[in-house]
């Protein structure tokens, strides 16, 4: 009879084992294995095992250097990962494949200089997100559609000069943004982020404050209390982009005609030649090859007109528009003309029927004086 009662036990003791082993060792955890602390235990990896119940990992102020492919792929209904104060360098684009409940997210605190677009695919969730004290030079502006619902981005002391607008308007759940401590370089280019801002805090936003660093005579300066006119001279800068590229390009198109058997078709390396420089002109110095020409080359800038067809078509149709104005114009000075003239040959009329009802008026009254007199004397 005790047969069957040490199978049981066994049986119970068997499915308690591997609950026994789901905390980490180097970690400490709830009852339930649902939140794990490994706060400063001096760990190079993520623990293992963990869990598949767990919601909550704190991983900070320890010394993990990377996270690899799937590295959660353990805790796959997590809601909370804290990685901060760590020294992270590298992230790897499927690292958070498989967390679907993400809802926050610590970064900060490490030494990450750029995270791929894939990165937050697949996850939905997330509304914190913290990598502020990094060595970020931006954010991807494909990064948008997968941060849709984020309330809070912190992206504080990093090396950000610019940041893509498209991404920020994709941000239509953002309470809070953390921006100060960053390298702005406060050119033509930064006037959407000026535009974007504005509109944030009309609408409620929260956001601290975007110092300039660069150029030289916008160091220190709020971008935020910068008046418009400062960036006056940037309308005229675009006007002679446009038509410089346009002259670039059309020489291109004339160079190629003339080397039609030209299969490498060089050329077409060098119709990207004016956007760089023209990037690197609007944003001086450090972009001259090499690493360091990265902050001041990132992708997704604005769109330029990258073919001749297109720019004449810009031109073409701003003429077009100018015309239609100007039409306007001389119609209404014409129409206005008309009836000056209408009105004033109005007024002459009236004027002389009234002169002339006077006069008759006049004569009426003289020939009923005559008349009396007449008679008496007769």
């Amino acid at each position: 009879m005790l047969l069957p009662h040490s199978t049981v036990l066994l049986c119970i003791l068997l499915s308690l084992l591997p609950f026994s082993h789901a905390c980490p060792k180097e970690c400490s955890c709830n009852g339930n294995a649902k939140v794990v602390d490994c706060r400063g235990r001096g760990l190079y990896d993520i623990p293992h095992p963990l869990h598949p119940d767990t919601q909550e990992l704190y991983l900070q102020d320890n010394r993990i250097r990377g996270l690899g492919s799937m590295a959660f792929r353990e805790i796959p209904i997590v809601r909370v990962l804290d990685l901060s104060n760590n020294s992270i360098t590298s992230v790897s684009p499927t690292a958070l494949l498989g967390l679907r409940n993400l809802q926050r997210l610590g970064l900060a605190y490490n030494n990450l200089r750029e995270l791929d677009k894939r990165l937050f695919g697949p996850i939905r969730t997330l509304s914190h997100l913290d990598l502020s004290h990094n060595s970020l030079w931006g954010l991807s502006g494909a990064m948008g559609d997968n941060l849709r619902n984020l309330s809070h981005l912190g992206l504080a002391h990093n090396r950000i000069t610019r940041l893509d607008r498209s991404l920020l308007e994709a941000l239509t759940r953002l309470d809070s943004l953390t921006l100060r401590g960053n390298p702005w370089r406060c050119d033509c280019q930064i006037i959407g982020l000026k535009l974007w801002l504005e509109t944030y805090l009309f609408k409620g936003g929260v956001v601290d404050e975007v110092i300039c660093s660069h150029p030289e005579e916008m160091r220190d300066r709020d971008l935020q209390k910068v008046p418009y006119q400062v960036f006056h001279v940037c309308m005229t800068t675009s006007y002679h982009y446009l038509f410089a590229n346009i002259h670039h390009l059309e020489t291109e198109r004339l160079l190629r005609s003339h080397a039609h058997g030209n299969h490498a078709h060089p050329s077409s390396h060098a119709l990207h030649i004016p956007i760089g420089e023209g990037l690197g002109g609007g944003t001086g110095g450090g972009g001259g090859g090499g690493g360091g020409s990265l902050p001041e080359c990132e992708p997704k800038q604005r769109h330029r007109p990258v073919n001749l067809r297109h720019a004449i078509a810009t031109v073409v149709i701003t003429g077009v528009v100018c015309g239609i104005v100007c039409l306007m114009m001389l119609a209404a000075a014409v129409y206005g003309c008309a009836y000056a003239a209408i009105m004033a040959k109005y007024q002459r009329e009236l004027k002389k029927n009234e002169e002339l009802a006077a006069a008759r008026k006049a004569d009426h009254t003289t020939g009923d004086e005559k008349e009396p007199l007449e008679n008496a004397i007769a």
